[in-house]
């Protein structure tokens, strides 16, 4: 894991040699903060072929704009070289780069908590533009026109809301118009990009603020229009005092525990579809079956974003089937058995933890489901079946559909405790055969 200390003794390193060099972005910000640093990057008057020089183990992976990755024993760190840019023409590369000094770095750069610069050795900070005033007043803010920072990279939009909600900022008036007024042009932004700030959103520290500035900012309706959709549909109100179905989304979302980027995602998309299933039956509002629509639209949402289909796979089970639990105390105990036994359970367990917690705030379904599934571990039934396909042959019954309905039956009597050993198994499915022949072949008969 990238270190504080590695970075320092590339910067010294760097130093030594008679370049000009400092920590740079947001491992200044987090250090000046009292946070943790995700990675640590540096920005030197050194350019990449005199880099590459100084380093035992490099990777060139954008020489023509000043950038290398010096190779060390814990990771990797980024070494930029100070530079200035021409127009960006594409809303994502500069058009032209310029090798310049740490001012013209620093004005190139996104937010004004993100262009501070750091010596080590000194332990003094540099600030061409505000940084630490920002900091100290926990502001989100654009370097220089707003309406610029976002033409040249689009994404910085999203960035903006997800540094606010991830440090607990605010976005500066001037900056938040900007998005607002740029909202539609992030539609350009490649899939894969939004997909990745959206994971730090709703996996980060205030994924509820991050929703709401989303919306506050009109980005929601370009980047999810279909969780947009939800701003405004009621919810009956006996079940769901909290208001609409975007309210209810975004107090699940914030209500999940170190959750995975495929659960949050699917906390995110769990009711995306009660907005087309929208009912106002005789006795309340009703959503039938949006479940299933929301699995649905919960698949086409992930593909949209490029999410690896796993991951779109795991996120659409579980809305599917995230209102399993209202009927968990009326299941039998063989589908019960089945349903604790399932990969899928302990997220469809903290995703139904989330929407009480969203809502009603009765948590008495969640809790006897939790002691249910503890209860079933702590006396698991026998690993292998006690009967097989080959049995229900045996006794005339024909391939097909009936020797798999026959099969269920024994496994559900196993998980119930009804059947303990193979004879019990056979002596089963001699009844079961006995009581409904159907179609039956002479004995042996399936065999041959």
């Amino acid at each position: 894991m990238a270190s504080c200390a590695s970075a320092a003794s590339i910067v010294a390193r760097l130093r030594d040699a008679g370049f000009e060099t400092y920590l740079a972005g947001g491992c200044v910000r987090d250090r000046l903060l009292g946070r943790p640093a995700a990675d640590y990057d540096v920005a030197t008057a050194a350019l990449p072929a005199e880099v590459t020089a100084l380093f035992p183990k490099t990777v060139e992976v954008g020489a023509a704009f000043g950038v290398v990755r010096v190779v060390a024993d814990d990771g990797e760190y980024e070494v930029a070289t100070f530079r200035t840019e021409g127009p960006y023409l594409d809303g994502r590369h500069p058009s032209s780069v310029r090798f310049a000094g740490p001012r013209d770095d620093a004005l190139r750069r996104d937010f004004t908590i993100n262009g501070l610069f750091f010596d080590p050795a000194a332990d003094a900070v540099l600030d061409f533009v505000g940084g630490r005033a920002d900091l100290a007043a926990r502001v989100v803010r654009a370097i220089g026109n707003p309406a610029v920072r976002f033409e040249e990279d689009r994404l910085r939009m999203l960035r903006a809301v997800r540094l606010a909600a991830e440090l607990g900022f605010t976005i500066e008036p001037g900056t938040f118009d900007a998005i607002h007024r740029h909202a539609e042009s992030i539609r350009t932004v490649s899939a894969e990009r939004i997909r990745d700030e959206l994971i730090r959103m709703v996996t980060g520290p205030d994924p509820g603020r991050a929703l709401a500035l989303l919306r506050d900012t009109g980005l929601l309706a370009a980047v999810l229009p279909e969780i947009a959709a939800e701003i405004g549909v009621p919810q009956p109100e006996q079940f769901h005092p909290e208001g609409d179905v975007f309210e209810h989304t975004r107090l699940a979302v914030a209500a999940l525990r170190a959750p995975s980027p495929a659960l949050a995602i699917a906390t995110l998309l769990h009711d995306a579809g009660k907005p087309e299933t929208l009912e106002y039956a005789p006795d309340r509002i009703r959503f039938n079956r949006h479940d299933e629509r929301g699995a649905a639209i919960a698949e086409a949402v992930m593909e949209r974003l490029r999410f690896p289909r796993r991951d779109i796979d795991h996120a659409t089970a579980l809305v599917g089937r995230h209102m399993i639990f209202k009927d968990l105390p009326q299941m039998r105990e063989a589908k019960r058995r089945r349903l604790f036994a399932d990969p899928l359970f302990p997220d469809l367990l903290e995703l139904h933890r989330a929407d009480c917690e969203a809502s009603h705030r009765d948590l008495s379904l969640y809790e006897w489901a939790r002691a249910e599934a503890a209860r079933v571990a702590e006396t698991p039934p026998p690993a292998q079946p006690l009967a097989s396909g080959h049995d229900v042959l045996a006794r005339g019954v024909p391939a097909g559909p009936r020797i798999g309905e026959i099969l269920e039956a024994v496994e559900d009597a196993r998980l119930e405790g009804r059947v303990h050993t193979r004879d019990e198994a056979l002596a089963l499915i001699d009844s079961m055969v006995a009581a409904d022949p159907g179609p039956v072949l002479p004995p042996g008969g399936g065999d041959r």
